[in-house]
């Protein structure tokens, strides 16, 4: 019997991973990636083929935005049919907010799309980059009964693969630098890789690949905070064009009672605006109604956010805004999981 060999596109848009030191400046550069093998070996025990493409000029995490979210889409579209499993390097700082709004683009995917970066550059002595890379790129390749484990955008850091839109920085300088308060991980890596089966999507191959690439960008997050002054809400609620509001609340989604802060709201909402209600909480979830400080935003019709995460909400407000869906069906579209980001 012939064993399939597959077929694993890396992606670098830019971030610490893709960088080396130059030991005679002492400065960072960009790292060929055509030469990956070179520089990780232990590559070639991975029975998979590996095929590389980089941004012409790498992207700061700091400077991504939906340009390149639809730049990244492209690539992943253009060889979706002959490629078995993709793995997208970028910067951690916004990793989360890429990784989700790709989840969004992509109905009815089928393949692993494994997100992945480092802490320290791919050159550095103590780097954490090896062992994400080679993990994600086996990930990607791991397949069972002819399929593909992980049929879903997914991220994988220091261990532990995640969902992709579930999940969250949570340290700046930690090799464990994100989480997924709300769900469970898909797989841990040890000395062998464990899949927890019970979180994964199913992996179904009869429906058609649908793109979809249109991104607003006219939001805004509100932040909530003791004191916080009206002329600063009104100020942000009044931006010109404004076109969707992510409120981060307090605990369980509570807000303040406020006659003028509800007042605000309910013009934002007459307007058709959308506004969606995240905890600032980092797990649990938004429980509208529970307590009397967010019966109101129930009343106003303020979407309730459940266990998103601020930057899948981000994503998916953005991704939604895009589609142009009737101001009367929002609400029941956003509060409903599309990608598996909400529970």
């Amino acid at each position: 019997m012939i064993t399939k060999v597959l077929n694993i596109l890396l992606i670098y848009t830019g971030g610490t991973i893709g960088m080396v030191k130059d030991y005679k400046t002492n400065a960072l550069k960009a790292f060929n990636f055509n030469q990956i093998k070179d520089k990780i070996p232990e590559l070639q025990l991975l029975d998979c083929k590996i095929q590389t493409i980089s941004f012409d000029t790498p992207i700061d995490s700091s400077n991504m935005c939906p340009k390149y979210w639809v730049k990244l889409a492209d690539i992943i579209e253009e060889h979706y049919h002959k490629i078995d499993g993709f793995v997208v390097l970028t910067g951690t700082d916004t990793m989360s907010y890429t990784a989700s709004a790709i989840s969004f683009m992509f109905e009815n995917l089928n393949k692993p799309v494994i997100f992945t970066g480092s802490q320290l550059p791919i050159g550095d002595l103590r780097t954490d980059a090896k062992e994400n890379l080679i993990t994600a790129i086996q990930i990607a390749a791991t397949q069972k009964a002819g399929l593909p484990k992980i049929g879903e955008v997914g991220l994988y850091f220091e261990y532990k693969l995640y969902r992709a839109n579930r999940t969250t920085k949570i340290s700046a300088e930690q090799f464990e630098a994100f989480d997924s308060p709300n769900y469970p991980p898909l797989a841990e890596s040890g000395v062998h890789l464990l899949f927890n089966e019970g979180a994964l999507k199913k992996v179904e191959t009869s429906k058609k690949l649908i793109v979809r690439k249109k991104f607003d960008a006219k939001i805004v997050i509100l932040k909530l905070y003791p004191g916080i002054d009206k002329h600063i809400v009104k100020g942000i609620l009044e931006i010109p064009n404004l076109e969707g509001v992510i409120l981060e609340t307090y605990g369980a989604g509570n807000a303040p009672t406020f006659t003028w802060f509800t007042k605000l709201l309910a013009h934002v909402i007459d307007k058709k605006i959308p506004v969606v209600n995240v905890t600032q909480c980092i797990s649990g979830s938004v429980i509208q109604g529970h307590y009397e400080t967010s019966v109101h935003l129930n009343n106003l019709g303020v979407i309730s956010g459940k266990d998103i995460t601020t930057e899948s909400a981000v994503a998916k407000l953005k991704y939604l805004l895009g589609q142009k869906i009737p101001s009367n069906e929002f609400k029941a579209v956003f509060e409903k999981p599309l990608r598996g980001e909400i529970s």
